[in-house]
């Protein structure tokens, strides 16, 4: 992914970033041998516990060789209110893991001679702004397109609670001037996945979720998948909860047309398990096809379609995350080692992307960290007052820091507050969302920004208030 994410809902990894839900290229050194799997065993348990202790996780995990379970357990409570715990059978929403379903039904599209994704996206939106003429459909499957990223719209968290129409969101998302001309670079937009949702309808001639069941899910076997649904009764359902100012609360409602193809599917790690080996056979889609969504186009972005394609370990991995209100996932595959990893958390600030790397580590017997305790320490009012402002992520995205009740509080939109508790003068450590801020400071001591590291990735912010 190269920087995961903190929340801009649903497609990412939990709290904050666009630009997350996909792997981070890193170059780790391999042990000499592979731990078996008694060790394998052995060393998530200790890590998981520390993980639970420390960062408060509540979802479930899978490790997995050659198609085989090594460790698969629940950890947490599925339902607090109902002092249910988390199990392997336990069924949480996805958020950005579903754009490799969305791409995968384009390429099957495309198999069936139903659209190929050279074509205009004009060829299949109605009413298709002139402005969106020069996009493919590929542009969208690699965040190429220069459309702007819906999630990241000012008024985003107010429109969540709503249906919202095809018609509406993309009458919404076209009158906003492209980011960059098509195929200029990458830059991750939830709006290029639910434009290929629309895409899929029109070429198909059925409902997106309805394709998906019928030419995926039922034909892999995966009973535990689908279009969520909040009013369906979905048995095994995990409640989704998100941390706020150090308090467990219920997650913010969103309507699931609301994520569409970008966001809104549902699953069990034994599911997915079932989608991974899938991806090593040719039932869905040819190897040609398969070759292709797993070229990383744009180089440096090392995104290909649906997918993250980098290194990890000194080994291929390819991966992706996701974030949505009340959950956060990750999913990463070493193909030619045939492992794979699967968090699924129903806690919207959990580090799955960070959890999931750990355990391939631990897969794989390369180094990693164990989750530490954050000692807070103690600052004058004067210098917490110092940091207050508005503070700017890439081109759109704003963090608020106030001063409340003795503490910093930061808030990206209309989200929920987190807390900021200081470790030194500089570096502040939040809980609620598992990031760190560390600020920056001229010659003069005036505060000019922050980096915000979460999950292994590192954004910085400017100060423009």
């Amino acid at each position: 992914m190269l920087k995961r994410s903190i929340f801009i809902p649903f497609f990412g990894a939990a709290f904050l970033i666009t630009s997350a839900f996909y792997g981070e290229i890193i170059a780790q050194t391999p042990a000499a041998s592979p731990p078996t799997d008694k060790q394998v065993v052995a060393k998530v348990s200790e890590y998981m516990d520390a993980v639970v202790r420390v960062d408060g996780f509540s979802g479930t995990i899978l490790v997995a060789r050659d198609g085989k379970p090594v460790v698969s357990k629940g950890y947490g409570m599925a339902s607090i209110e109902l002092a249910v715990p988390n199990a392997p059978e336990n069924i949480f929403r996805l958020g950005s893991i579903t754009k490799q379903f969305t791409s995968m039904s384009i390429m099957m599209l495309q198999e069936r001679g139903k659209l190929k994704v050279s074509d205009p996206i004009c060829d299949y939106v109605a009413n298709c702004p002139d402005i969106w003429k020069p996009i493919t459909i590929r542009h969208l499957l690699t965040h190429t397109s220069g459309i702007t990223n819906y999630t990241a719209f000012p008024d985003f968290a107010k429109t969540t609670i709503l249906p919202t129409p095809n018609t509406d969101m993309i009458a919404r998302i076209e009158k906003e001037p492209l980011d960059f001309a098509p195929g200029e670079k990458f830059s991750y937009s939830n709006s290029g996945y639910y434009v290929l949702g629309v895409i899929i309808e029109k070429a198909s001639g059925k409902p997106y979720a309805d394709f998906l069941q019928v030419n995926i899910f039922t034909p892999l076997g995966m009973k535990n998948t689908g279009y969520d649904d909040p009013l369906k009764i979905i048995m095994n359902r995990a409640a989704g909860y998100q941390k706020q100012a150090g308090k467990i609360l219920n997650a913010s409602y969103m309507d699931m047309s609301v994520p569409y193809a970008a966001g809104s599917l549902y699953s069990t790690t034994g599911d997915l398990l079932k989608w991974d080996q899938a991806l090593y056979t040719e039932k869905l889609v040819s190897r040609k096809s398969l070759d292709e969504i797993f070229t990383p186009w744009k180089g440096e972005a090392g995104y290909g379609y649906g997918w993250g394609i980098g290194k990890k370990f000194g080994r291929r991995e390819i991966s992706h995350g996701g974030g949505i209100y009340g959950f956060s996932t990750y999913i990463a595959r070493y193909p030619d080692d045939r492992v794979t990893v699967i968090v699924l958390s129903n806690i919207q600030s959990a580090p799955s992307g960070q959890i999931a790397g750990n355990l391939g580590a631990i897969a794989f017997g390369a180094p990693f960290e164990m989750p530490k305790e954050h000692k807070v320490i103690t600052l004058d009012k004067k210098v917490l007052e110092k940091y207050v402002g508005e503070y700017q992520i890439g081109t759109n995205i704003i963090i608020a820091i106030t001063f409340e009740d003795g503490k910093l509080m930061g808030q990206l939109g209309g989200q929920g507050k987190f807390s900021l508790l200081p470790e030194t003068e500089i570096e502040f450590y939040s809980k609620d969302v598992n990031a760190q801020i560390v600020f920056e400071k001229d010659a003069n001591g005036n505060v000019t920004g922050f980096t915000l590291k979460q999950g292994g990735s590192n954004n910085p912010a400017k100060k423009i208030k």
